[in-house]
């Protein structure tokens, strides 16, 4: 009895994130109600709260989800890999995994546009930049236990994991301002903007054989 209570629970909730994304997608997150939302799924507005504290909640749950999975594989890379590999191959493997976790719940097309309408919409940017700021934290200290240093006074693993999620987060800007909105399409902006992250901490930007002093930039 108690399993099937459970997998009660668990259908109403994949319904209220499913009714909830297909309406933001479709009129937009400010012009989206609980009240519409509780209606779609023919339960009441009470039903809602035991589920989610607010309408931000609901349009964070499969994010939320995947920023787990990827979480997890980065506690379960191998040892050896030094940070930076950890972070990008962490990130490969969360995207393998990725699309059955969204199709379990919603069409992978219409979780790929609420990505875009968090992108895009103010208040979701504010509310999303606030989460990851504790996630970099987390990440941070879990880069720090792999690397056996202290978080407290060795600044590596924050700076590491700051710059990787700006990188992130532009690619995510990037993505959202374009017009391949699948998964593969997600992937491939989020790898290009990963493959020159290295290069561009550690490479000399100049044209080969151009000591810099001439461009523009230099004259002033």
């Amino acid at each position: 009895m108690a399993g099937l209570r459970e997998r009660k629970k668990q259908r109403t909730r994949d319904a209220l994130v499913r009714t909830a994304h297909e309406l933001f997608v479709a009129q937009g997150y400010e012009r989206t109600t609980i009240d519409e939302i509780a209606a779609a799924v023919d339960v009441s507005q009470r039903t809602f709260f035991r589920y989610f504290a607010s309408k931000e909640e609901v349009a964070f749950a499969l994010l939320r989800t995947v920023e787990e999975r990827f979480f997890t594989a980065v506690r379960e890379r191998p040892a050896d890999e030094a940070p930076l590999q950890v972070l990008g191959n962490a990130l490969g493997t969360a995207w393998n995994h990725i699309g059955d976790a969204i199709q379990e719940v919603v069409p992978l097309e219409v979780y790929m546009r609420m990505w875009r309408v968090i992108e895009t919409t103010p208040a979701l940017v504010a509310a999303h930049l606030r989460h990851s700021t504790e996630q970099e934290e987390r990440l941070a200290a879990e880069i720090a236990r792999r690397a056996g240093v202290d978080p407290e006074h060795d600044p590596r693993p924050r700076v590491l994991v700051a710059a990787f999620a700006g990188v992130l987060q532009l690619a995510g800007r990037r993505w959202a301002a374009g017009r391949d909105i699948t998964v593969e399409g997600a992937r491939r902006v989020f790898r290009e903007h990963l493959d020159r992250f290295g290069p561009a901490l550690a490479e000399d930007w100049r044209p080969a054989g151009g000591s810099g002093e001439d461009t523009p930039a230099c004259r002033g």
